[in-house]
């Protein structure tokens, strides 16, 4: 954390322990300070989704360049888009199910600065593919970092901020995030057609978000580790100092004495996998897992098979990519609204509410084939998916302990990942079966399975402490 050791000012009046420093973060008021993070958290979310969302885009270029082909003579062909997005899909798996716990092991911030390097490389070397394997085989290993770091990033933030303003952290990340849709939906638009300089153009948009990633590197060194991680792992005064030099910068920016800590919850420490299987966990933990094995095939069904679905519509390859820039412009604008929105109502509420505009959405889609129309859909999809993945997103970091935070969150995350590596394939059959109207009725039903879960099953979290939602 960029604040000197001269700032430091003791707390021996407070007892430390696990609960006091969680009670002292969250009475915090949410000055420059706190949101110089969540915007530099955010801004390794900005490329970690360039590279998560460029599938979809770049996947004309990889068609016409030889090396894929839109759809495949078999359900599991590995030659066809369908294999690209599941590679991708593969690795996130891996990454959040088996490699998801390292940031509860090793700590937040350096599990964030490494898992960017990771994918950073692999899609450098992945530019410069010629096969279909080698295509796949590096975006595998790309996915594997951004599976690490997207349960990261969404748990560092929940442990980060205070209570009060964690719904419109996550907007804020989210909106950081996502507007690398429109970035690499223009870049895609501007470059997939040509061969600027003899080089494909997909292989310039691949290269351009590689090379920026590069710059979160300089960006966490800003960053502190996770004070509540750091009290769990039983480092409770080097956590202590990190709070108390938060307090220091924070007051001086607050203009006055902060608000007095409020009782601190009761801290269970130590607590391993197993015990996510405990009450309540069990019960969270197979509601999530349930919800994102279906709330992906409603984002990434449309997100990964904007131009696709928009071509299979009757529109040109160069149509598609324009309509599909002018969409992906609205991305950031759902998180935006959830800066507003995103403390006022219950994550559970917006799940079940966006899901529902989701369905409404998609089937109208699917039988337009005018332009505008075609844009003005698109863009409620877009809207509601992305208000709906920064709700979700808050939502599951809210719901375990922080001993095993990343690994919970990795673990319900994973089945999104795992339902994405098949989505892909199913989307691809069905499309060359049943059109976009047989995409968008599997879209639909996906959602009514989100809405039923969270619905029924879904614990209230707002303006509650993580300690207490976590009891």
């Amino acid at each position: 954390m960029a604040i000197s050791k001269s700032t430091y000012v003791p707390t021996e009046a407070l007892s430390l322990s696990a609960g006091m420093i969680s009670a002292r973060l969250d009475r915090l008021p949410a000055t420059r300070t706190m949101w110089k993070f969540v915007i530099l958290l955010s801004c390794g979310f900005f490329f970690e989704l360039y590279d998560l969302l460029y599938s979809g885009y770049v996947a004309p270029g990889l068609i016409r360049s030889g090396i894929l082909t839109p759809t495949t003579v078999g359900l599991f062909g590995l030659k066809g888009v369908a294999a690209f997005i599941a590679s991708m899909f593969s690795g996130l798996f891996i990454g959040t199910l088996g490699c998801g716990s390292l940031a509860d092991r090793f700590g937040r911030r350096a599990i964030f600065t490494y898992s960017l390097l990771l994918y950073t490389g692999a899609n450098l070397i992945m530019a410069f593919q010629t096969t279909a394997n080698g295509l796949n085989f590096w975006r595998f290993v790309a996915g594997i970092g951004i599976g690490v770091e997207l349960v990261t990033i969404g748990t560092y933030i929940s442990e980060l901020v205070p209570k009060q303003i964690r719904g419109r952290a996550f907007a804020c990340e989210q909106a950081v995030g996502f507007m690398s849709l429109p970035v690499v939906a223009f870049l895609s638009y501007l470059l997939v057609p040509h061969k600027p300089f003899g080089l494909d153009g997909w292989r310039w948009v691949v290269i351009i978000g590689a090379h920026g990633a590069i710059f979160v590197w300089f960006i966490r060194r800003a960053l502190p580790e996770s004070p509540r991680w750091l009290a769990q792992q039983g480092r409770l005064l080097e956590a202590d100092q990190l709070v108390s030099k938060l307090e220091f910068v924070i007051a001086k920016e607050y203009g006055g004495p902060l608000p007095a800590p409020a009782a601190p919850e009761l801290v269970v420490l130590d607590r391993t996998f197993r015990d996510m299987w405990v009450t309540p966990y069990r019960k969270r933990a197979l509601m999530m897992s349930i919800f994102n094995i279906f709330q992906t095939i409603g984002f990434y069904g449309f997100a990964n098979w904007v131009p696709t679905l928009l071509i299979k519509q009757g529109i040109t390859v160069t149509s598609s990519l324009l309509y599909s820039s002018i969409i992906a412009i609205s991305a950031p604008v759902g998180p935006m609204i959830g800066l507003f929105i995103g403390d006022k109502f219950e994550r559970k509420t917006v799940i079940v509410v966006t899901a529902a505009a989701i369905v409404v959405c998609g089937l109208l889609f699917s039988q337009i084939s005018v332009g505008l129309v075609l844009i003005a859909l698109g863009v409620g999809l877009t809207l509601a998916s992305n208000i709906m993945s920064y709700s979700f997103h808050a939502y599951q970091s809210e719901l375990f302990p922080t001993s095993i935070r990343t690994s919970a969150v990795g673990f319900v995350y994973s089945w999104s990942r795992f339902s994405a590596i098949f989505t892909s394939f199913f989307i691809a059959g069905i499309l060359k079966e049943f059109g976009t109207t047989g995409v968008f009725l599997f879209i639909a039903a996906a959602m009514l399975i989100v809405m039923a879960v969270i619905g029924l099953m879904g614990p209230r979290t707002r303006d509650l402490a993580l300690e207490k939602i976590s009891r």
